[in-house]
């Protein structure tokens, strides 16, 4: 695998955690976190400004995805792997 993607494997894992942080000391609340994180996907979603191709307008939204479902895994009590975040994103597109 590449080496910036393992990095950005990590620093998604690093924003998923402090985003349960932010939560978890009530900076934000939860739907105040989904809020954010629904209005730059839907930011990506409406750029027209580029030609993007579906599987790079995908690639840019995977991190927003997978802090989303890290968000909801959070509000679960549950932590999950990169991988399972990963594959369950994989479902969603």
């Amino acid at each position: 695998m590449n080496t910036a993607n393992l990095q950005l494997k990590g620093l998604i894992m690093a924003m998923a955690s402090i985003c349960d942080a932010i939560v978890e000391k009530e900076l934000l609340t939860s739907g105040e976190l989904n809020a954010a994180l629904a209005k730059a996907k839907q930011a990506v979603e409406d750029d027209d400004d580029h030609e993007l191709s579906d599987a790079n307008r995908a690639a840019i939204l995977f991190p927003i995805r997978v802090l989303q479902l890290a968000e909801e895994a959070g509000r679960r009590g549950e932590r999950l792997t990169f991988s399972d975040y990963a594959k369950l994103v994989g479902k969603m597109t």
